[in-house]
This record gives C-alpha cells, sequence and structure tokens, in this order.
C-alpha cells in the first residue's frame, strides 16, 4: 500500500498566535499590519523572532536586531514573546490534528506530521481533508496553517513550504519533475549555506541539477554521508517512518536567546546555573545521568560557538553539571556581547548506574542530592515558579517563562 502522508505547518506561528489573541480582545490583527515578535517593544532591543507579511516588505528578516527593524519601518508593532501562549496554542492546534490521523509526529512546536495511509475509506479525497483541517483550524483557533501532500515526510514538507498562507499542496513523485527541480538547491530540506555554495561552485545550482549528477561527485562535494542523503532527497526519496512517540532522548538541550545582549559575567552566570537547573530536573525525571556537558553561545556576527567537556563519572546533581558549565563558559568566552546561551547534557546512562571515586566528597554528595529531590518534588507539586535558586532571583525573567512552558510540557509527556 503506498503511504499518504500529510505535513502541517503553522503560518509564521509565533506571529500567529499573538495575532488570534489579539483579535479575540478586539485589536488590530498583526498580520495585515507590519509587525513582529521579539525583543522589548519600549527600548527597540533584542532581535526579530517573527515577522509578518507586511514586514517582510520593509526588508525586514528573521534574527535581525529590533533597532535595524525600527530602522527600515518606523511604524513598526512590536510584540514580546509570551511562551506560554504558544504552548497553549500548540497543544490546541496538535489536538485537532491528532483527531484526523492514526499516527501524528509532533515534528517541532508549531508543525506535525500526520501518516494518513489506510484512511482512504474515511477520507476518499486527500486534498478535500486538507482543506477541510486546516479550515478547521482556521474557524476553531484563528490561525491559519499550510499542509503538504505525499507519499513521504520529506515531499510533504517540501509541499507545505509552497506558496503561504492557508494554502494546501501536493507533491507526489510524478509532480517532482515540474514542481520540485526547478527550485534553487537551497530550497531541499537540510541543505545548508556551505553545502549549497559548494554545490553552485560546482554548477549545481538547482535541485534538478543535484539529483541528475553522479552521486559520486556529490559525495565528493559533500562528503559520503550528506552527499549520499541530499542526493536521495533531491530524488523525492525518503523512507522514515511517521513516529507517534520520538525516539529516546539522546541528550537534553536548552538554549535562550535574549531581548538585550549580554555583556557580564553577572548577567550570564544566573542564566547559565537556570538552564542547568532546567536540563537536570528533566533527566532525572526520565531517571538519565550525562557524562558530557557543552555549553554553546551566539555573537552579534550570529556564529555560534559550542565547547564541550567529558565527566569522569556520571551525574544528574544540578550544581556539578553548573560547575562544569561555568567553566567551560568562562574558559571560552572573550566577552563579545551575547545574543544566545545554551547548554546540552549529553552521553546519558541509567541513574541506576554510579561509579564511586575515592576522591569524592560522598557527604556533600548526597547533601545536593537531596536538594535536588526536594527542589524537585516542590516544582512538580506545585509548579515550577513556586521554588528558585537564589542566585537567579535578580536575573533576566525571560527564561524562566520559556522554560514554565518547556517544563508543563515536560511534565505531561
Amino acid at each position: 500500500m503506498e503511504r499518504l502522508i500529510f505535513h502541517v505547518d503553522v503560518n509564521s506561528a509565533f506571529l500567529s498566535w499573538e495575532a488570534a489573541k489579539r483579535v479575540k480582545m478586539g485589536l488590530p490583527d498583526l498580520r495585515d499590519i507590519p509587525s513582529c515578535i521579539g525583543g522589548d517593544p519600549s527600548k527597540r532591543t533584542g532581535i526579530v523572532v517573527a515577522k509578518s507579511i507586511p514586514a517582510k516588505k520593509y526588508g525586514i528578516q528573521t534574527g535581525e536586531p529590533m533597532a535595524m527593524a525600527f530602522r527600515k519601518c518606523p511604524n513598526l508593532v512590536a510584540v514580546p514573546s509570551d511562551f506560554e501562549l504558544y504552548d497553549k496554542c500548540s497543544r490546541a492546534f496538535k489536538k485537532i490534528c491528532g483527531s484526523y490521523a492514526p499516527v501524528m509526529e509532533s515534528f517541532s512546536i508549531d508543525e506535525v506530521f500526520l501518516d494518513m495511509t489506510g484512511t482512504s475509506y474515511i477520507y476518499p479525497d486527500p486534498v478535500a481533508t486538507a482543506h477541510e483541517l486546516k479550515d478547521k483550524i482556521r474557524t476553531e483557533l484563528g490561525f491559519t496553517v499550510n499542509i503538504g501532500i505525499s507519499t513521504n515526510k520529506l515531499l510533504a514538507k517540501m509541499a507545505s513550504d509552497f506558496e503561504k498562507p492557508d494554502k494546501v499542496h501536493t507533491l507526489f513523485p510524478e509532480e517532482i519533475p515540474v514542481k520540485m527541480w526547478p527550485l534553487p538547491v537551497r530550497e531541499l530540506l537540510f541543505l545548508g549555506r556551505s553545502s549549497e555554495k559548494r554545490l553552485q561552485d560546482a554548477g549545481i545550482r538547482t535541485i534538478g541539477d543535484l539529483a541528475h549528477e553522479k552521486k559520486a561527485k556529490i559525495q565528493a562535494l559533500l562528503g559520503e554521508k550528506a552527499g549520499q542523503q541530499l542526493y536521495q532527497y533531491a530524488r523525492g526519496l525518503d523512507d522514515s517512518p511517521v513516529k507517534a512517540k520520538p525516539d529516546e532522548a539522546k541528550g537534553f538541550s536548552l538554549e535562550t536567546t535574549f531581548n538585550d545582549d549580554l555583556v557580564s559575567l553577572e548577567q550570564a552566570l544566573p542564566i547559565l546555573l537556570e538552564q542547568c537547573d532546567i536540563l537536570a530536573a528533566r533527566m532525572r525525571r526520565k531517571k538519565k545521568k550525562c557524562t558530557c556537558i557543552s555549553v554553546t553561545f551566539r555573537t552579534l556576527d550570529f556564529r555560534n560557538k559550542s565547547h564541550q567537556t567529558k565527566l569522569p563519572n556520571a551525574t544528574d546533581i544540578t550544581e556539578e553539571i553548573y560547575r562544569n558549565a561555568q567553566n567551560l563558559f568562562q574558559e571560552s568566552w572573550m566577552r563579545q556581547p551575547l545574543r544566545l546561551l545554551g547548554v546540552s547534557l549529553t552521553g546519558l546512562t541509567d541513574d541506576s548506574f554510579e561509579q564511586l571515586s575515592f576522591f569524592e566528597d560522598t557527604h556533600k554528595k548526597e547533601r545536593q542530592q537531596k536538594l535536588d529531590a526536594a527542589l524537585d518534588s516542590i516544582r512538580l507539586k506545585y509548579g515550577n515558579d513556586k521554588v528558585t535558586r537564589a542566585s537567579i532571583m535578580n536575573s533576566t525573567t525571560r527564561i524562566g517563562r520559556k522554560a514554565k512552558a518547556q517544563m508543563e510540557n515536560e511534565r505531561e509527556q
């Protein structure tokens, strides 16, 4: 039986969700005016997280400084991020999508894959069904989606990225030569800028050029594994399943983009501690420990820099994780203004496994474990905002809102 896959993608999710909320309040629709999400509107600081189509016409780009966006469009309406709202809207969106398909995979906060294979008796016309789903979301929730339809996840996602907003598109295998191959090679899913440049330097400018080139040449340009994958994708080949449940996490990570540039350790370290606190709690709830910690930060040139360390013993203790993350950060950060800071915990093991060391202070470790357990218990029962480490109290609260939404989502999974 040939597969039938839908990819459902919210149009400019963060802005659409804020717009839908404001329309219910009788305020102007952000989607109809030059507007954006991000930063502190009163100070005109931070970066653009999402933008409206009218704002795009002024040349405003996602990721650029708010000050630059206001220079391009002085009348720009800017709204700060609201992660609790995004989580609520995401849940409502996914609930409707899940009612249409036997298997749904959450791809991100605003995207899902639906495996519609075998539903022809219920939904004989896939395109009509997609329109029904799209219109139901718009009517009941107040925002629009694009839906791509094909026989695999790759092509369905490529299709949903065609003309926006509020559209249904198909990209079946027989449509690839007309609909996909003429597109610039950069439009191919998972093809990054450096790969694009290498391909263009070799005269490969469209997806069709890539599909018709010799595989060995693509692998020589991009590497054996990446070359193989992108060559397959250019030909529309993808056999990855739609998974109702994600594979077991290979790690835990959290990144935060800031409203204002971070320029001092006094600003950065409390945020780093809160990130470690959140991740360690999530890891303990999954009964895991980590053996590798990495810290990532982004400077004003939008370049990410990562540094990691391997631990001699696996741990799930917040204080140990933070101490290592702090050392990594202080050793690698050269005091450039920061726009993003993140922590990742990988190399996971089961929490039942523990290698003891003669050099460890076992009494101190037991106290830290009891403290972490107490904090976890309080947060689980009363909410994540009911108890906060003292050193975090005076830091920015922005990550707190985002973390709360993430933790609420984690609690119900």
